[in-house]
């Protein structure tokens, strides 16, 4: 297909980063401190949230902020693409973490014409071992993992079968997105990038881009505990009814089956671990069967993406940076703080490596102040997939560890 094209040059692309939140704001807060730090120039952040988060942004003036206060991902972001002026849309949760060359990493993607779409990998919760790396996705909302090299890899796929965006980490070029008519606001939540990814894909190629990294810590919602066990099934199970109705058509029992079975050995699962009693199985089951009802009947929805768009709104003192790992001992945290706040201050990405003389397992994290913060212990493990770590001193460790994460920040000094 062809058309979509708005004829901008591929050079000095601009980037719309949208971020969507509800009743969060904490996270949300930390979200764009980190996305303040990215190395990419010509960015404007989109935050469409909740209104009382709206109001704590109120002096941030180099932001577009849109309240919206409904549990809608889909109609959220299709309000940030409405006011997006950039030539690609760049998506992330309010409960993740920008590494600070995410943005430039994505958009690096689209310096070619034909890409649509660009995704990148996931860290989990300890912020080092990965949570997505990449896969595909079919007509019957079905994930089939994909074995990649860490280099930047091309993908071409059919309204049957196509690369899956995670939607934490997912950028799409804007004049494709709204050509689609942008996010099916029938998906509330999940399955909502699937879909795009399957009716895009008839309009170019996607990028996975596996040094472009966000950080993801699957905070409380009103669908999940922090622990990742669920609260409702309702969203999924309606969701795959819409998801199926339109991909598959009339004929969706297939994949009634498949999520009904898949589901009941997840709860199944969740009882012999003794994270629900059998009441609340059977609760979460009548979630199920509720949200498949609700999705057997759901209107498909479209979204409102024409019409003016505002200037666009350029995020403030965004680029490269100085970068600096800073290293102590455990009961050195509190000069550690110091030094990190000094370099902060001085316009740094700051990375601390505070270790414990123990096996203790390690993790990152990105704290509200600004500053990433790597705990564990000198011998303890940090990635989770690798085998259990060799005896090391301290400054083989901290060395070892700074290799590790300088890729996405920078050399470290």
């Amino acid at each position: 297909m062809r058309g979509w094209h708005d004829g901008a040059a591929v050079s000095g692309l601009r980037a719309s980063i949208i971020i969507v939140s509800r009743h969060r704001a904490a996270a949300l807060a930390r979200a764009i401190t980190a996305l303040r730090q990215q190395s990419a120039l010509n960015m404007e952040l989109i935050v469409v949230a909740d209104p009382a988060a709206c109001l704590q942004l109120a002096g941030q003036d180099d932001l577009k902020v849109i309240p919206f206060d409904q549990p809608n991902i889909s109609a959220a972001r299709n309000l940030g693409i409405a006011q997006a002026a950039g030539d690609v849309a760049l998506f992330i949760d309010d409960d993740a973490v920008a590494e600070p060359t995410w943005a430039a990493r994505l958009m690096a993607a689209f310096e070619n014409a034909d890409m649509v779409a660009a995704t990148g990998f996931v860290r989990g919760r300890n912020g080092i071992s990965y949570q997505w790396r990449a896969c595909e996705v079919d007509y019957l909302g079905q994930d089939h993992p994909l074995d990649v090299p860490q280099t930047p890899s091309l993908h071409h796929g059919t309204p049957l079968r196509a690369l899956k965006t995670q939607g934490t980490n997912c950028a799409f070029r804007i004049s494709a997105l709204r050509a689609i008519g942008g996010f099916d606001p029938a998906f509330e939540f999940y399955l909502d990038e699937a879909d795009v990814n399957l009716r895009i894909s008839a309009l170019g190629p996607t990028m996975i881009v596996p040094d472009a990294q966000v950080h993801h810590g699957f905070m409380a919602s009103a669908r999940r505990q922090d622990n990742r066990v669920p609260i409702s099934l309702f969203d999924i199970a309606a969701s795959t009814a819409v998801f199926l109705r339109k991909h598959v058509g009339s004929d969706v029992a297939a994949g009634q089956t498949m999520l009904f079975a898949a589901q009941t050995a997840r709860l199944n699962a969740l009882r012999a671990k003794g994270k629900v009693t059998l009441q609340q199985a059977q609760a979460l089951q009548n979630s199920l069967d509720a949200g498949w009802r609700a999705g057997r009947a759901r209107e498909f929805g479209t979204a409102q993406l024409s019409g003016a768009t505002p200037p666009f709104k350029p995020l403030k003192d965004t680029g490269p940076r100085d970068d600096v790992v800073i290293s102590g001992w455990v009961w050195a945290q509190k000069a550690l703080h110091k030094q990190a706040e000094t370099a902060l201050f001085m316009g740094q990405i700051v990375t601390v490596i505070c270790l414990a003389p123990s096996l203790r397992r390690h993790k990152m994290q990105f704290l509200p102040q600004g500053y990433w913060w790597q705990s564990g212990g000198v011998w303890g493990r940090s990635d989770r997939d690798t085998s259990a770590l060799k005896w090391r001193g301290f400054t083989a460790r901290v060395l070892a560890e700074a290799d590790r994460a300088s890729p996405y920040r920078g050399d470290f000094l």
